[in-house]
């Protein structure tokens, strides 16, 4: 398997886009989720996804697994004649069908291929690191029966991540070190979180994988084994539009389960390596600031602001003036016609919020 700057004939990659982005509402929207935005990085995540995977995947050997209604909105950011490939689920049916999903596309071009499970809605950054951490990752799951999975070494004790606990030395590869994989734990507590950061041995769950279409198969055949069979079937079909045919015939009557409890918490072959690049899941508003440029009082914005004798602010506004004057530790968002002003420390009730917009009538339009 080549390591270098140029892609491996059978490195593939599958790109999991099917999220609904609610904490960023009202930027994000059913319509328009999160992964479609340009959150940071001036380009829209999606796209940020495709493009990080250069000299590693071919765009020809990448797959986008999405909903069925944002396959032409993906499509046309992509733009006319991007040979990656695109596919719809009709219903969610969480992460664990989306591998399966991939997984079939890659084997129907390569039954001994080896492929990366990426989410279109994280930034990473330090390329080369993050290349190189793919590149080694792939070449050993192409030789060795393992589920690779890529933890993030911790910058802080979060509870906002799960975990991985690593546990013996499997190997090293480009100045990579590969360890077994002791455990995976759910999200801790703060206090918890500082235990395991203690130890050294902890990394977050990032939700990044690497494996051979072989290996996840064997998997999903001894936990899941009705998705070895949708595999299998979906992996005989003639081209994408019979696939995509197939998938809509088959998935409502899929389990809905993540690929973590479907097989990485049971399987006795996962394998990981700390990622040292930078990564953000950008999961929240708060999470964004880091992000935004910032002015003097620490008020990072996006678009048309402006703020007077306010400090520590996160403020979006799309098309028109927002202007604050002596408020602090607000978010402030304005877009598709909606405004939205929260306490930072509350960001994470936003869904909360659209549970009850979803409950009034005639707010179809701005969820």
């Amino acid at each position: 398997m080549n390591c270098g700057n140029h892609p491996d004939p059978s490195a593939y990659a599958v790109i999991m886009a099917g999220g609904k982005g609610e904490r960023f509402w009202p930027l994000s929207t059913s319509r328009r989720p999160k992964q479609l935005l340009a959150l940071a990085g001036g380009k829209p995540l999606i796209v940020q996804a495709v493009e990080r995977l250069a000299g590693v995947v071919p765009p020809e050997r990448m797959v986008i697994v999405t909903n069925a209604s944002l396959v032409a909105p993906i499509r046309e950011l992509l733009g006319e004649g991007s040979p990656v490939g695109v596919l719809g689920e009709p219903v969610g049916r969480d992460t664990a069908a989306a591998v399966a999903v991939g997984a079939a596309w890659v084997r129907r071009r390569d039954p001994e291929g080896v492929f990366c499970v990426m989410t279109a809605d994280h930034i990473i950054g330090n390329l080369p690191v993050f290349r190189n951490t793919l590149q080694q990752g792939m070449a050993l799951c192409a030789a060795n029966d393992v589920l690779m999975t890529i933890g993030i070494e911790p910058a802080e004790p979060s509870s906002a991540y799960g975990y991985i606990e690593a546990g013996e030395a499997w190997t090293s590869a480009g100045e990579i070190d590969f360890f077994q994989v002791r455990r995976f734990v759910e999200k801790p507590d703060a206090d918890t979180a500082r235990t395991y950061l203690a130890t050294g041995r902890y990394a977050w769950n990032s939700g990044m994988f690497v494996w051979s279409v072989r290996s996840i198969q064997n998997a999903f055949e001894k936990f899941r084994p009705v998705l070895a069979e949708r595999l299998a079937a979906w992996s005989a079909c003639g081209g994408d539009k019979e696939l995509q045919a197939a998938l809509d015939r088959d998935f409502e009557g899929l389990e809905k389960i993540s690929i973590d409890y479907a097989v990485m918490e049971k399987a006795d072959n996962i394998v990981m390596c700390k990622g040292a690049f930078e990564w953000d899941d950008v999961g929240s508003w708060p999470a964004l600031q880091s992000h935004l440029p910032a002015d003097g009082q620490g008020n990072a914005t996006k678009g048309d602001v402006a703020a007077f004798g306010s400090s520590g602010n996160i403020v979006v506004s799309e098309g028109r003036l927002t202007a604050l004057v002596g408020v602090s530790h607000l978010v402030v968002v304005q877009a598709e016609g909606v405004t939205l002003v929260c306490d930072k420390d509350r960001s994470q009730d936003i869904k909360g919020l659209l549970a009850e917009l979803r409950l009034q009538q005639n707010r179809d339009r701005i969820l």
